[in-house]
């Protein structure tokens, strides 16, 4: 069919009228999305209001103590699902949501302990625990112990050493939000060299067979072999006694026990799997080899020396300085009534060094975490670690950062804990006071806030 000239003009102002509509929408489109960038903070906050649950207000707010900046009269707006949704200046309100007033008070993220024994606490009857009580007390135990703790304001901790079947059915209980606790990362049991420091030890040789660690080994394939058991059970990181120590119930001294090569497997065993592994250590020679080997982080760090350091910045490791226990078991040993003879006498030699320790790695720049080794010290009482710090030539603010935003980093929880900030879980303490000139406010806590819930407002 032939088209008139005509008829071609028309069908081409039609498909031309057409081209422009589909223009016109599109533009209209893009305007509206540009529009909604242009305007996207002020819409995002309106939606943030919307979803809040609750807001606190706080009078001071130190949200990152990396950055040392503390604010006053702002509003934190959490989410029903327990998270941070925004920071707010001034005291703003919203229908729906629980104000909960902190205006008189310091407000900061929650503490993060990166060692504890959630599941025991030593006493005098601490050689017939061990025959006497059954996993299950273990984990009665460490519940009361782990609402003491959260009521002490530390919102996480790292429980480095107790029965995988206790720490892990606590850990999941709290994470469930069956009981009420603070956020476990949880080792289980030790990997230690047979007859070491995590070992049984003290006890008749029938009762030594009954009570021997799980996670007891000699020689490289059978500790790479430990490792990916405790894995298999559940343990989020990898904890090891490299050394002996001080509550070892022997006189084994507090050098290296796990030789070369079984560093090495169990390094590379954990790695592999995707956990870090922290090392029990107090000799020099045991912290160096834990640290060639490769380990991530070493607990107590008592004899440090020049290598020690070193190898630390080399690697980027932390020190968790657990200077409380050093403290405590020091106090024990001149009271009595508690310490074995064996370990009376290591911990005269061991805590007065942990003290040193901290100077030195403070002095040589090395990485440090905050751990208490509660369980040896009483259970709510992890915050005295901060004043010992002070005293190892911390500032305060320094030794904030240490318990809250360095913390989180060394147990890989950078982007969930230790900072108030959108996004991050809502962990949050209130204090009397100003922790950023006296750290020793922290030992009394009136307002606690775990993953958005109110655990403690007094």
């Amino acid at each position: 069919m032939q088209l008139t000239t005509s008829q071609s003009m028309r069908i081409k102002q039609a498909l031309f009228e057409g081209i422009l509509m589909v223009q016109r929408a599109m533009t209209f489109a893009g305007a509206v999305a540009a529009l909604a960038l242009l305007s996207g903070s002020g819409f995002a906050q309106e939606a943030a209001q919307a979803r809040a649950a609750t807001i606190i207000h706080a009078g001071r707010l130190l949200a990152d103590a990396s950055n040392g900046r503390v604010l006053t009269e702002q509003s934190i707006l959490v989410g029903a699902d327990g998270n941070i949704i925004a920071i707010r200046p001034g005291y703003i309100t919203q229908d729906g949501a629980t104000i909960v007033d902190q205006r008189n008070r310091f407000v900061m993220a929650g503490l993060i302990d990166s060692h504890v024994h959630l599941t025991h606490e030593l006493g005098p009857n601490q050689l017939l625990d061990e025959v006497q009580l059954t996993a299950s007390d273990a984990a009665l135990q460490g519940a009361g112990y782990a609402r003491v703790t959260l009521m002490a304001g530390f919102t996480t901790v790292a429980d480095l050493g107790a029965p995988n079947d206790s720490i892990f059915a606590l850990r999941r209980a709290i994470a469930e939000r069956r009981i009420t606790g603070p956020r476990i990362i949880a080792s289980g049991a030790s990997v230690t060299p047979d007859g070491g420091h995590g070992d049984a030890n003290g006890f008749a040789p029938d009762v030594l067979n009954v009570l021997r660690s799980p996670s007891a080994c000699s020689g490289a394939d059978a500790c790479r072999r430990a490792v990916r058991r405790q894995i298999q059970a559940g343990a989020d990181l990898i904890k090891i006694t490299a050394t002996g120590g001080v509550l070892s119930n022997t006189a084994a001294g507090v050098e290296q026990q796990f030789n070369d090569a079984e560093l090495q497997a169990i390094v590379e065993a954990a790695h592999a799997m995707g956990r870090r592994v922290t090392a029990h250590a107090h000799g020099a020679g045991g912290i160096n080899a834990a640290l060639r080997a490769g380990v991530d982080s070493i607990e107590h760090g008592s004899y440090t020396d020049a290598e020690s350091l070193r190898l630390f910045r080399r690697n980027g490791a932390y020190l968790v300085p657990t200077i409380l226990a050093g403290v405590t078991v020091e106090e024990m040993a001149e009271r009595g009534g508690v310490l074995t003879p064996n370990q009376a006498a290591k911990a005269r030699e061991v805590g007065t060094r942990m003290r040193q320790s901290i100077q030195n790695a403070r002095r040589a720049g090395v990485r440090v975490a905050f751990g208490t080794d509660s369980g040896v010290s009483a259970h709510g009482g992890n915050a005295r670690e901060f004043q010992f710090l002070v005293e190892g030539g911390y500032t305060p603010m320094q030794a904030l950062a240490i318990g809250t935003v360095n913390a989180a980093a060394h147990l890989q929880l950078e982007n969930v804990a230790g900072r108030i900030a959108p996004g991050y879980s809502a962990d949050i303490i209130a204090v009397d006071g100003d922790p950023t000139r006296d750290v020793t406010t922290l030992m009394q806590v009136p307002f606690v806030m775990a993953r958005g819930t109110v655990a403690k407002d007094e």
